[in-house]
């Protein structure tokens, strides 16, 4: 019953906060945002790098699995948003290091201005709550 009343809350608010309704993808799809971000501020890295690096710089607060953080780059390989190529690390192992695409570019950007909104409005419902 809560959760129909604040989805009708939210839904009700929607042209007051100038959002739109939340995807279920949203918050699912954050992950795509952090690897996009990670590849934009440091360039070319392999897996391992981009975990270590949302790893840091989210105080350890943000932990990737490789479960969740190889589909993912293998998806966003596929739809064009990153490529790859095997290289040496910096400990002399063979690995595949993905860099970000013009594509990939415009999809951070997308995904940037999607999570700001995604943040207003559960800002706007906290401060309801």
């Amino acid at each position: 019953m809560l959760g129909r009343i604040l989805e009708f809350y939210a839904y009700m608010a929607m042209p007051y906060w100038g959002a739109r309704r939340v995807a279920k993808n949203d918050l699912q799809g954050t992950l795509d945002l952090l690897i996009l971000k990670s590849l934009a501020q440091l360039g070319p890295m392999h897996g391992y790098g981009i975990v270590l690096h949302i790893g840091r710089v989210s105080n350890e607060l943000l932990r990737v699995e490789e479960g969740s953080l190889y589909p993912a780059l293998h998806r966003m390989e596929q739809s064009g948003w990153v490529r790859s190529e095997w290289a040496l690390t910096e400990t002399n192992r063979k690995a595949k290091f993905y860099t970000l695409t013009p594509a990939g570019r415009k999809r951070l950007a997308a995904e940037e201005k999607n999570w700001e909104q995604v943040v207003r409005g559960v800002q706007a419902v906290m401060k309801f709550a």
